[in-house]
């Protein structure tokens, strides 16, 4: 049988979790995982393109697991009463190519894209950072700046997006975060002025400038999320330029994010290089380092086997007849009405 967690049963392994204590525990499951990249077989996620939006599945194995993540991008969906990304997952045995587990990934999307930006973070931001600017307050918005408080200790979050009242939607969920300075500002220049640490994480659309290269100061660690599909980038080119600039897999980022706006031979460096001591993160206190996240595969695989051991140990979610379950593996026909009228035909002769 298949274990199945839809929303429910995620939003109550979170729960009974607890959000700071589920990102910090997922942030070190992907560290692990990172370390253990040569270990995975890799490639860019497949999209389909339409004119309003994406479908993509998400592909990854290493010689026990396989998973993949089936997941959309459609910004106009708020419009409809419908998430702007929607997703699940699969993960399943090598030897036997057996589905172990089916997972909402929804939520949990957001919970890792979180988890993993924080875990660059401590990486490649300063060790004093203590402040954050929140560009873009959307359904990723909450987890980001718990993730950086839970993981870097971050008090002071500045928050900014062009529409208010998602604003005042992330204000009203972390006002119980006591120890957590949430500070409205009236623009982007004014939330990342003086912060340690910039998140973009915006819906916009095309070549957008959310962050332009006088609003860079010495020092900044940035953590770009929103630009994750061709045509669709956050970052003024020369803001780039300013930086240091690491990726997930490089041959999806040249494709999907930021760096898609530079030449081929722009150079960055995979974070998991530098978790690994291969390559250096940051270098002095005063360089600017860039995190360009478009999600990877293997952030996923992370997510569900750590939402498999997780469910296991709590017995949370239902055991479903995903696949046949066979006496004889070889008689798919005998679950067939047909099969089984032949089934009691020949008993009773």
């Amino acid at each position: 049988m298949t274990r199945f967690i839809d929303v429910h049963s995620l939003v109550r392994l979170v729960d009974e979790t607890g959000i700071p204590q589920f990102l910090t525990a997922l942030a070190d499951a992907l560290r692990d995982d990172f370390l253990r990249w040569r270990e995975f077989d890799k490639k860019a996620r497949v999209a389909s393109h339409s004119h309003l939006g994406v479908i993509e599945l998400m592909p990854v194995a290493d010689d026990g697991a396989y998973a993949f993540k089936y997941v959309n991008g459609h910004p106009h969906n708020t419009q409809v009463g419908l998430p702007t990304v929607m997703a699940f997952g699969v993960l399943a045995e090598v030897d036997t190519g057996y589905p172990v587990l089916l997972s909402e990934l929804t939520l949990t999307t957001a919970l890792r894209t979180a988890a993993t930006s924080a875990m660059a973070a401590q990486a490649l931001a300063r060790p004093d950072s203590r402040s954050l600017a929140l560009i873009g307050n959307g359904s990723q918005s909450e987890f980001q700046a718990l993730a950086f408080h839970a993981l870097l200790g971050i008090e002071e979050v500045r928050v900014f997006d062009t529409d208010p009242h998602a604003t005042d939607k992330l204000v009203r969920h972390l006002s119980a975060c006591t120890s957590l300075d949430i500070v409205r500002a009236h623009s982007v220049a004014e939330a990342v002025r003086g912060a340690d640490i910039v998140t973009t994480v915006t819906a916009c659309q095309g070549r957008a400038t959310v962050l332009t290269p006088d609003m860079i100061e010495p020092g900044m660690h940035i953590n770009a999320v929103g630009g994750d599909s061709p045509g669709k980038t956050e970052l003024h080119p020369d803001v780039l330029r300013k930086a240091r600039v690491f990726v997930e897999y490089e041959p999806q980022t040249r494709v999907e994010g930021e760096i898609q706006q530079m030449p081929a031979d722009f150079p960055v460096h995979e974070l998991w290089r530098v978790l690994l001591g291969e390559v250096s993160g940051r270098e002095t206190p005063a360089q600017v380092t860039l995190f360009d996240s478009v999600g990877f595969a293997l952030e996923d695989y992370t997510a569900l086997r750590y939402i498999q051991r997780l469910a296991t140990e709590r017995g949370i979610g239902q055991q479903i007849a995903l696949v046949p379950e066979l006496d004889d593996p070889k008689d798919l026909f005998g679950l067939t009405a047909s099969g089984r009228r032949r089934a009691v035909l020949r008993r009773a002769a």
